[in-house]
């Protein structure tokens, strides 16, 4: 990938498995957010391609993604504040449905209504079903966004620093809903919680100036000397 003469991401090739947990970690700067914006499509590659369960999605435009069952959260909270948490999650729902329909009066999609009422369940926001968004607090606002990309029923799930901001018992309970997802699905994850990552993700890749520099387990990416010396800080 290269803007103009800078050149932010070269040779970078992986692959990643069916319900597999995998985290893009690496020093700032090293290409993460990049390599991350290619894979959700926001960023078409300068040369090479982008594969999804063998077809080439290189030249898809972004809202094509979703529905191959691609789905994504911002670093930055991208909720609609002003309506309830379950109209969050009941509007992501109904996209499955219709694109555009204004006609239509809620009361004609209790499947969306159940289904988020469910979503709001497995992200722990039942209790506060009927609360404006711009109310809940920020560790909350990161699940029903998580809820949101759940209603699009993904096959593979981005999450670009899930826990930023965060206070460490947030922190707890949005790693345990990662890890349970992961059981369903591909989670890719950007962050920089080294604790975190080493904690839940099954998988590591580390970017560095970038380029691909290794990737494998946790116990794999702590005992190399490469990533210790670059990313860890240790000769």
């Amino acid at each position: 990938m290269r803007f103009g003469r800078f050149q932010a991401l070269a040779n970078v090739s992986t692959s990643f498995r069916e319900r597999e947990l995998c985290a893009i970690i690496g020093p700032n700067g090293a290409g993460k957010s990049t390599f991350f914006n290619i894979l959700s499509g926001s960023l078409a590659p300068s040369s090479g391609r982008v594969l999804f369960r063998g077809e080439d999605v290189t030249a898809l435009p972004q809202h094509a993604y979703a529905r191959l069952g691609i789905a994504k959260s911002f670093q930055i909270t991208n909720v609609f504040k002003q309506l309830s948490a379950h109209e969050n999650v009941r509007v992501a729902a109904q996209m499955r449905h219709v694109r555009f329909n204004f006609l239509k009066s809620r009361e004609d999609w209790p499947q969306a209504r159940e289904e988020a009422d469910a979503l709001l369940e497995r992200v722990g926001l039942a209790p506060w079903r009927n609360k404006p968004a711009g109310d809940l607090a920020h560790g909350q606002q990161r699940a029903l966004e998580v809820a949101m990309a759940l209603a699009a029923r993904p096959q593979l799930l981005l999450l670009d620093e899930p826990t930023a901001g965060m206070s460490p018992e947030e922190t707890t309970v949005m790693m345990a809903l990662i890890t349970s997802l992961a059981r369903e699905r591909t989670v890719i994850l950007v962050e920089h919680k080294m604790k975190l990552v080493m904690g839940i993700c099954q998988r590591l890749i580390v970017l560095h100036h970038g380029e691909f520099l290794a990737e494998g387990t946790p116990e794999e990416i702590r005992a190399n000397d490469q990533v210790r010396s670059v990313y860890l800080g240790q000769g």
